[in-house]
């Protein structure tokens, strides 16, 4: 069994049949709820893992002037630069890869909520034959489908360009709350570039794809 199989087996397809059940069964026939309660558990859950990212950044960023310090001073030394950098670290309780672990050890999960998403949606005939082969034999499942894509305002199958927008907004404010300055103008340069670039991609992301999966990204910048 290849590792596609095993990702759809283990977390793909009981996602997907848990979210038909869910919105069927406990909220009302509404997908759309169902994506945003579902997206609050997650980074419920994920919250601890959330706030160790944030606080080895921030930690990182602290660390910045030493580290410069160092750079200056075995700018001919790699060696010994290497050396000093680790015991920096290792006095500082900071690990260089710190906010890397958290953000591997969430980015499964955020990739299954997505292609679930986009799998229960089933825009196309073929997408809703796929679904199909996916789905248990859990009563209730197969008289759900196809799911409700209408919620509020939105067409949850088809892209709106009102919640394109929202999502950019809460991007461009999530990045602004969560900034923190730099006295390394690098950094604070590759700090400002993010802070532009992540809502204008998301921004046109929420654009050209169906604004189910906008709604997951607005609720989850929400959260955070």
């Amino acid at each position: 069994m290849d590792i596609g199989a095993i990702w759809d087996l283990a977390i793909l397809n009981p996602l997907i049949n848990v979210m038909i059940w869910l919105s069927d069964n406990i909220l009302f026939g509404s997908f759309g709820l169902t994506i945003i309660l579902l997206t609050i558990f997650v980074r419920t859950v994920m919250y601890p893992l959330t706030m160790k990212q944030l606080h080895a950044t921030k930690s990182l960023q602290d660390l910045t002037p030493k580290l410069n310090e160092l750079k200056k001073k075995y700018a001919k030394d790699k060696e010994k630069l290497a050396k000093e950098q680790m015991r920096l670290y290792r006095e500082s309780g900071v690990s260089a890869t710190g906010c890397l672990i958290p953000t591997l050890i969430q980015l499964p999960v955020w990739i299954a909520l997505y292609q679930s998403i986009i799998r229960v949606m089933a825009v196309t005939p073929e997408d809703f034959l796929n679904l199909s082969d996916r789905l248990y034999s859990w009563e209730g499942i197969y008289t759900a489908l196809p799911v409700n894509s209408n919620f509020l305002f939105l067409d949850l199958t088809i892209p709106n360009m009102m919640i394109a927008v929202l999502v950019g907004m809460g991007m461009y404010l999530q990045q602004k709350m969560t900034a923190t300055k730099s006295a390394d103008p690098k950094q604070a340069s590759t700090a400002q570039l993010t802070q532009t670039m992540m809502p204008l991609m998301f921004g046109f992301f929420a654009m050209i794809f169906p604004s189910g999966l906008a709604l997951y990204w607005f609720t989850s910048t929400f959260i955070t």
